[in-house]
């Protein structure tokens, strides 16, 4: 796998096939929905047991749940070769993302069930650098994410753009996809 270093992330960060499966959601954003998942407790280990898993990532931000005020918290993402995990440890509590690339789904760890459960949207917002997933439940601040989202789709639909959102069908499949004000649309 071929990487570059991106030089608005962290020392030490290279991009490579992680950041092609978040810009192939609708619209070329919603990776950075992406932005910064854990794992779940009880992938936890056996991620670290995987000899193909691997950090890609790590990061210091703010996160917030359930719409409210952010907190300090850490990112971490995890490359297991079929999917991308993101681990948001906020406080005591572990919120993971799942994406996968053949085909391009986003889940999240249901603690309750114990199981990946389809996310119904996901959106980001770059003129706050927030990453959000099923409307406020888990957001992030990235701003080093979502920075080099706007310099690799720099002559793209993005350009001039602050709101883009996906709509994802009950098989974690983008169904829809919006910018701006058209996003309106999709919260009806």
């Amino acid at each position: 796998m071929l990487l570059r270093r991106n030089p608005l992330l962290p020392s030490g960060h290279t991009t490579g096939r992680w950041p092609q499966r978040l810009i192939s959601l609708g619209g070329g954003l919603l990776a950075a929905l992406i932005v910064s998942p854990l794992l779940a407790p009880a992938e936890a280990s056996a991620a670290q047991q995987d000899p193909n898993a691997r950090v890609i990532y790590r990061l210091s931000t703010q996160c917030a749940l359930q719409g409210a005020a952010p907190v300090p918290c850490s990112v971490e993402a995890v490359d297991t070769g079929a999917a991308t995990l993101y681990r948001h440890r906020i406080g005591n509590s572990v919120e993971t993302v799942r994406i996968t690339a053949e085909p391009v789904t986003m889940a999240i760890w249901a603690h309750d069930t114990r199981n990946w459960q389809p996310l119904r949207g996901a959106s980001a917002r770059f003129s706050t650098n927030t990453v959000c997933f099923n409307g406020k439940d888990l957001c992030v601040v990235n701003p080093n994410y979502l920075n080099s989202v706007r310099e690799d789709r720099s002559n793209t639909r993005l350009q001039g753009r602050d709101l883009v959102m996906v709509h994802f069908g009950q098989d974690g499949r983008v169904d829809a996809s919006c910018y701006d004000d058209a996003c309106a649309l999709l919260l009806k």
